[in-house]
């Protein structure tokens, strides 16, 4: 597939993972079109009150789920754990575990309520992306997931600055920093960010 190069913040694709785009497709543009579609489509089931209500996003099956339903009419590979290297996140073999952690850590701050809804929302959107589960789509799984955690605890969805996040632009690279601190420990401009 003779697709550009991610731009600057993505996660770069192998050529194997390439060779799994389901739709045939020409340009960086159309596959952002047809992620887009697929993605909406996603976000349309995620977002039902009758999902919210009935759906556990702090669980493995859940996480893999939304992706799949995010890529499943992009990529072969929607909704299973990457299997390569990236430019971000842990070893690829320490994927499941470091979930795992994750679903616990949060799930016990829903429960005792550690910190406030958006802290949590937003701190496991944050984790969720450095452990990169998958081969792409990382982020945007991450913010709908926080979305759909967030609305489950009781909250409005995350505005994340008002814009489009994947095409570069000042939007994207408030959000880089503010994941770039938290990756730092200052969550501030994070919160900061997913209520622009």
């Amino acid at each position: 597939m003779p697709i550009e190069p991610e731009p600057a913040g993505n996660t770069p694709l192998t050529p194997e993972e390439l060779a799994q785009l389901l739709p045939a497709l020409a340009t960086r543009e159309e596959l952002n079109e047809w992620e887009r579609a697929n993605i909406l489509e996603a976000d349309r089931w995620a977002m039902a009150p009758r999902n919210i209500r009935s759906n556990d996003p702090l669980t493995e099956e859940y996480v893999r789920k939304l992706h799949r339903r995010m890529f499943d009419q992009t990529w072969k590979w929607a909704g299973t754990y990457r299997n390569t290297e990236k430019n971000i996140g842990v070893p690829a073999r320490e994927i499941r575990e470091k979930l795992m952690v994750l679903v616990g850590d949060a799930r016990f701050r829903v429960e005792n309520n550690t910190w406030p809804a958006d802290e949590i929302a937003a701190r496991f959107h944050h984790r969720l992306v450095q452990i990169h589960l998958f081969p792409n789509g990382n982020g945007r799984h991450g913010r709908l997931i926080a979305d759909v955690l967030i609305r489950k605890l009781g909250g409005e969805r995350f505005t994340w600055g008002r814009k489009g996040l994947i095409q570069p632009g000042e939007a994207r690279q408030q959000y880089l920093q503010a994941m770039r601190a938290a990756d730092a420990g200052d969550i501030g401009p994070l919160l900061e960010f997913v209520r622009l």
